[in-house]
C-alpha cells in the first residue's frame, strides 16, 4: 500500500477537528497554518468572512468566501469541517492553506 495512503488512514480517526455544523453566524475562528495565521467570521449559509495568510497579501482581505473542506494535500477532501490540525483547508476559490496547526473558536455569545 501507498505509504502517504497509510499515513492519512492512520490519522483518520485522530484528528482533532471543526466541523461545519458545530460553528454559528457570528463565531470568530483563528487558524495558525504553517505559513500563515486566518482569521474567519462566520456569516451563515456556510459563508465565511476571512482575513489573513493569502487574502491579505493580495488585499483580499474581509473577502466573503465559502469553504470546501479540508484536504491531506491532495484531491480527496473531507466536505464536512471547516478545519483540522494536520490537513490544508481548501477555500471555495480553490486556495489551498499549508497545514493547520493551531485552531481557536470564540463563539458569538463570548464576543463584546
Amino acid at each position: 500500500m501507498n505509504p502517504e495512503l497509510t499515513k492519512m488512514i492512520n490519522q483518520f480517526g485522530y484528528l482533532k477537528e471543526l466541523k461545519k455544523d458545530c460553528l454559528h453566524k457570528g463565531d470568530q475562528v483563528f487558524l495558525k497554518t504553517q505559513n500563515s495565521i486566518y482569521t474567519l467570521n462566520v456569516d451563515g449559509d456556510e459563508q465565511y468572512i476571512v482575513s489573513g495568510g493569502w487574502f491579505d497579501k493580495h488585499n483580499l482581505s474581509h473577502t466573503k468566501v465559502k469553504i470546501n473542506g479540508c484536504t491531506w494535500g491532495g484531491s480527496v477532501i473531507k466536505y464536512d469541517i471547516v478545519a483540522a490540525c494536520g490537513l490544508f483547508i481548501e477555500f471555495g476559490n480553490r486556495l489551498t492553506t499549508s497545514k493547520i496547526q493551531k485552531i481557536i473558536i470564540i463563539p458569538n455569545e463570548c464576543l463584546n
